[in-house]
This record gives structure tokens, sequence and C-alpha cells, in this order.
């Protein structure tokens, strides 16, 4: 019998390869995740899932901007609670079609933040399309943070240090009731809670990956898998030097982070995650492809991380 894992699926697992999101898109990547996902739950595993939601979010605001003078735009905090409603209906809907009597159930789930982490003095997590100068300087007359990329401007947002996942104790008794459990998709929606104690969603993006870690420890799973589309992190990657990193102690790999090696926007956090849940719990984190997430738990690939390395 496997143990409690909670698999983080990243965008890769959500929309076409060339990253395209129509809903004939999302439901076959979706179908075809689901198909590694149920292996593991046929292996045993008592499988707990959360979810990026990127590519969803960017649509929902677009529809956003396009409709404003019909409808009232809605805030990013409640788009990223429609997303987490859609992919757990598809990942349910797949799951169910692969495990036939499987019992399963999506949480719309809340992650809490702190109102003072610095992260709201300084937005930089780009969120939605490029638009050109004219259309963001309008939007920022809303309120918006827009910056200029290469590709032209986009919106800005803070992305919060995730401080807990408030809706963990439900998960948990889903999970110990015998349900395949998928919460906190996108980092969960993200809420402060005021002086009186009352809580009050906040526009933000918590990382997907670190909102795992959070997750991970709160539901008690012995493994956390961060599945994205490389079966290993390595060092030196994009140069001929690279080198991929299999079983590692989280001494190491905090070494090899603070080298610069591992790129904020796309590999950084999920190492970052990784440590964060072996640190914690003394549990194993594990990075690699979906593909490969059956064999990573086998040991035989992936990049393996312990608080001290196990043989």
């Amino acid at each position: 019998m496997g143990g409690r894992v909670l698999i983080a699926l990243g965008g890769n697992a959500m929309t076409a390869p060339d990253g395209s999101a129509s809903p004939a898109d999302q439901q076959r990547a979706i179908g075809e995740a689901m198909a590694h996902v149920a292996a593991l739950s046929r292996a045993g595993h008592e499988v707990v899932l959360t979810h990026g939601n990127g590519p969803q979010v960017g649509n929902l605001l677009l529809k956003n901007q396009l409709a404003a003078h019909v409808v009232p735009p809605v805030p990013l905090d409640w788009c990223v609670a429609q997303t987490q409603g859609t992919i757990g209906t598809l990942i349910m809907n797949a799951l169910q079609r692969e495990l036939g009597h499987a019992r399963v159930a999506a949480i719309v789930t809340r992650t809490l933040v702190d109102p003072a982490d610095p992260a709201f003095q300084e937005p930089v997590k780009p969120i939605g399309r490029y638009f050109g100068e004219d259309e963001a300087r309008r939007f920022e007359g809303h309120g918006q943070v827009w910056r200029r990329f290469d590709r032209g401007w986009r919106r800005v947002v803070a992305s919060p240090r995730p401080v807990e996942i408030l809706d963990a104790p439900a998960a948990v008794a889903l999970i110990d009731a015998g349900f395949i459990v998928v919460a906190a998709g996108g980092g969960g929606v993200p809420v402060v809670r005021g002086e009186d104690g009352t809580l009050t969603g906040i526009e933000a993006v918590v990382d997907k990956d670190l909102a795992a870690a959070v997750l991970a420890a709160a539901v008690g799973a012995t493994e956390l898998v961060i599945a994205t589309d490389v079966p290993y992190a390595a060092v030196d990657f994009g140069t001929p030097r690279a080198r991929p990193i299999g079983e590692i102690d989280v001494a190491a790999l905090r070494e090899l982070q603070a080298a610069g090696h591992f790129a904020g926007g796309s590999m950084g956090p999920k190492v970052e995650a990784a440590l964060r849940f072996a640190e914690e719990t003394g549990g194993r984190a594990v990075i690699t492809s979906l593909h490969h997430i059956g064999a990573a738990l086998s040991g035989n690939i992936g990049t393996r991380v312990y608080r001290g390395v196990e043989r």
C-alpha cells in the first residue's frame, strides 16, 4: 500500500502542447494527465491533487477587459475561485472515467496570506496577455499595475507567501473518507484576515508550488510530487554543462539554489517548494515530468529531495 501523495500539476497538464487553452484542448490534456494519476491510485497510493491555472485565469481576465462596458469586471481572487471550480470539475470527470467507481471531490480552497507581505509593495507576477502601451495605460487608470516586457505590456500583481491553507481540514476529512481530493488550485483563493477575524479576498496570485508544499504538510502527505515538463531539475540548465539532479539532500540543494541554478520564474519556486516540504515534514519531495511520476515514486527517476539522504 502506498502512502499519501500530493501531486502538484503544472500548466502543461491543463493545456495543449502549444499552450492552447480551448475547452477541447483542456479536456484532452486533463484526460491524459488523469491517466497517470489513476495509475498511482490503482497502485495503492492515497492521492491528493492541486494544479496551476495560469492560462485559465488569463482567459477570464481578457473576458473581463473585453466585456467591461457590458458587465462589471470581477476581481482576481474571484477568477481564481472560478478556475478552481472549472478545472476541478474536469479533473473529477476524467478521474471517474479512468477509475469508474472512484469518489473524487474538488474543494474551492482559500489560502491565507499576510497583508504586510513585502510582495504587496512591489508586484512582480505577470498575469494575462500582452497588450500595447495605450491599453496598458488605460488599465493603469483603473488602479492596475502594468510593466513593459520584451513582447509588450503585461499586468503584474503581488505573489505573497502562502501562510495557511484554510480549507485543509475539509480536504483531510474527505481523504479520510476515501475521496481523491482536488484542492488549492492555482495556489488557492488569496484571502487576508482583518483585525476582527473576518476574511476578505485580495488581488494576488499565490505560487501554486509553494501552496502545494503547505497543503501537503497540512493533509499529512508523506510525499510531494511536483509534476512539470522535464524529468529532472538540472544544474546549469540550458547550457552544454547541464546535468540532471537525482537524489539530493536539502543542504546540498540549498547550496545549488544559492548559486543561482534555478530560474525564479520557472524551476525556482518548484525547488523552493520541494525544499520547504522536505525540511518541515521529513517527507520526500520529487520534481519530475508528469509522464514519470510513477517511476519517480519508485525512486528510479526525477529529482528526489530528502531532509537527509536515504540510501
